[in-house]
């Protein structure tokens, strides 16, 4: 769009109305054309929804906002948004239910969506170095691939929290707009931080003073019995197939959540939040 009402056109400084002007146009396309075809990478820049999830990358990286969408009913909950858009020049649009469907990929859009770019996985080393002393809990996810899973764990790890989740070298887990509309703001709260080697991580975080507590359906100790470490990285595996078995066997101790065996386990969100409650309730 060219003309001067468009409304990526950011309105001069010392004009900012004190409830920012609505307008209401049809989004005819799930994605405008980008200005700079890079930044539409998935390794750069996520589409993110949810009302938490939105006003979460806000409070902590404003600056990571490309792009808002957002039905007129939000106007009044996001004005603090909004007035930074207009200020920093960042384009939003009010647009129609429909439209923002469209652009979420979801019914779940809670009246509003946003560009936003990716935060950076932290390499180990760098992680480790910046720790505070004391107890602390990390997670390594060994293969966990389902959005709403991870979605799921983030919010629990945000609420108990926990330090980072350990994705290791081969990876391709990465954060979604349906996962962090799951994490209800959580993914903001919770650093993902990159693994190498697997015995090279694994010496490094013993050197850091960590244990590693391997999540197993059965054989393990039982969780609410254990003796647990003050710092450690539960480590949990795939959905269906489990963690693998040298990693395993790798762990300094195995752990189990007993059951009434009507069903054969936890998914491993559930499992997520039953282990991490344990951990702080140790603490």
């Amino acid at each position: 769009m060219h003309d001067s009402g468009s409304p990526w056109k950011p309105r001069p400084r010392g004009q900012v109305p004190s409830t920012p002007r609505p307008r209401t146009e049809r989004v005819e396309q799930p994605m405008d054309a980008p200005a700079n075809p890079q930044r539409e990478r998935r390794d750069i820049e996520l589409r993110l929804y949810g009302l938490n999830a939105v006003r979460a990358v806000f409070a902590k990286r404003p600056q990571a906002i490309r792009k808002l969408y957002l039905l007129e009913a939000r106007i009044p909950q996001l004005q603090p948004l909004l007035k930074w858009c207009v200020a920093n020049r960042v384009g939003y649009r009010v647009v129609e239910e429909g439209d923002l469907q469209k652009l979420a990929a979801s019914a779940h859009h809670e009246g509003v969506v946003a560009d936003v770019l990716r935060e950076e996985a932290q390499p180990l080393t760098a992680w480790l170095r910046d720790l505070p002393e004391g107890p602390l809990c990390a997670l390594w996810l060994d293969g966990v691939g389902n959005p709403h899973n991870l979605g799921a764990i983030l919010r629990s790890a945000a609420h108990f929290g926990v330090s980072a989740i350990l994705l290791p070298k081969q990876s391709t887990l990465a954060l979604s707009g349906a996962a962090a509309r799951v994490a209800e703001g959580g993914a903001e709260a919770v650093p993902f931080v990159r693994l190498g080697r697997d015995d090279n991580a694994i010496a490094q975080l013993h050197g850091a003073g960590f244990q590693l507590a391997a999540t197993v359906v059965r054989g393990g100790s039982d969780l609410f019995k254990a003796k647990l470490p003050e710092r450690i990285v539960y480590v949990l595996g795939a959905e269906d197939e489990g963690m693998s078995s040298e990693l395993a066997a790798a762990c300094d101790l195995r752990v189990s959540i007993p059951g009434s065996g009507a069903v054969e386990s936890l998914n491993v969100a559930s499992a997520t939040a039953v282990l991490l409650a344990q951990w702080a309730r140790d603490r």
